[in-house]
């Protein structure tokens, strides 16, 4: 207890997280257990998580902090209103500490830095002031956007009002005084709560957990899983390779609602301008990521513990396999300099050949770790 820098705590902050989780963990079950819930309770605590985590991911996120599209008043208006309900402070503040994870992550200057530790990137760098606080000077853009300032400057009125008060007055209203307990603890204190901490996995579990198959010179990971829970932002290692793409999830099968409402206002004339990485430079991020594990294998391989007729053949393998893709990547990448258009036929083969390196590698690594 006595080494806990009592001086640097940010005690406002911590006491809001602290008393909501516990909140979360307590009266939340005993309401539950009492009264349940239904249809409405469970609709309103789904609308409000729903629109909240939207407003980071599409209002915070991608539209202010990376200007990935730019968007009409009513949409940037719906999510500062829903973002504040989140209380993870202002949009103002919130792209100012973001930007700084991008130009400094894994380092020093990283807000929430993976190396510091797994619980300092997910709540942490909240709890506690390591330093004197810098200057926001990153976001003088934002400075312009008078809706944001007006936002930066009620902020917790805003997200008090209409992220604890509306939730109960509607349950007042569809079920009396135990509607009203019931809109506050679920549509208000577990939904914070609930919000909170899906977002702070990004910086913690997708800095820590997952593949990486755009860029290992970081640390962000994807995960599946994570997408599912934040609309689309688990696609992380894609994220830190092209930050300024729209769209999180870029194959088809992934998982970004975000990006496909994001995709649907730009049909209604509500968002424009949506910035997207070619598939050629994508593919090219691929195919040198895996050049790369390629390469730290064949040295693993090369290794005199290694070597023995076996691995001598996993070598030459994937030797072959490499040299093909090295091949086929200096043929895209003088395409893609040379601006001349790729076919979709050879594109296709140059993933099938990238995915099929991948696999013989995760394929090799499983039988070296069995064989250990």
């Amino acid at each position: 207890m006595f080494k806990i820098p009592f001086k640097r705590v940010n005690w406002i902050t911590s006491i809001f997280l602290i008393t909501t989780a516990l909140l979360s963990v307590t009266a939340v079950p005993i309401y539950l257990w009492h009264f349940g819930i239904d249809w409405f309770q469970f609709g309103m605590f789904f609308f409000f998580a729903t629109a909240t985590t939207m407003s980071i991911t599409l209002g915070y996120h991608r539209l202010y902090s990376h200007l990935s599209f730019k968007a009409k008043w009513p949409v940037k208006l719906f999510t500062l209103l829903f973002g504040a309900c989140a209380f993870e402070n202002s949009c103002f503040d919130w792209t100012s500490d973001h930007r700084k994870h991008h130009k400094h992550v894994d380092h020093e200057d990283d807000p929430y830095d993976i190396s510091k530790g797994f619980m300092w990137a997910h709540i942490g760098w909240l709890i506690f002031k390591v330093r004197p606080e810098e200057p926001v000077d990153n976001v003088n853009d934002l400075h312009r956007d008078k809706l944001c300032m007006w936002q930066h400057k009620y902020v917790h009125l805003i997200g008090f009002v209409l992220g604890a008060v509306v939730p109960t007055l509607l349950g007042y209203l569809w079920s009396g005084a135990q509607g009203a307990l019931g809109g506050f603890l679920l549509s208000g204190i577990l939904r914070i709560v609930v919000v909170q901490h899906c977002t702070f996995f990004i910086n913690s579990l997708c800095h820590t957990i997952g593949k990486r198959p755009y860029n290992t010179d970081n640390t962000a990971r994807d995960s599946a899983i994570m997408a599912v829970f934040t609309c689309g932002e688990g696609y992380h290692n894609y994220h830190h390779a092209f930050q300024h793409d729209y769209r999180n999830g870029v194959k088809p099968w992934q998982f970004d609602p975000t990006k496909w409402m994001i995709w649907t206002l730009s049909k209604l004339g509500l968002t424009t301008n949506l910035r997207r990485v070619s598939d050629e430079k994508i593919l090219l991020a691929e195919m040198r990521e895996a050049k790369r594990q390629a390469a730290r294998r064949l040295a693993i391989l090369g290794t005199p513990e290694e070597s023995h007729p076996l691995t001598e053949k996993a070598a030459a393998m994937l030797h072959n396999f490499s040299q093909r893709l090295t091949d086929s990547y200096n043929e895209l990448e003088q395409a893609v300099s040379g601006k001349v258009q790729v076919s979709r036929k050879a594109m296709a083969q140059w993933q099938k050949e990238t995915r099929e390196l991948v696999r013989h590698i995760a394929n090799m690594k499983g039988k070296a770790k069995s064989s250990a």
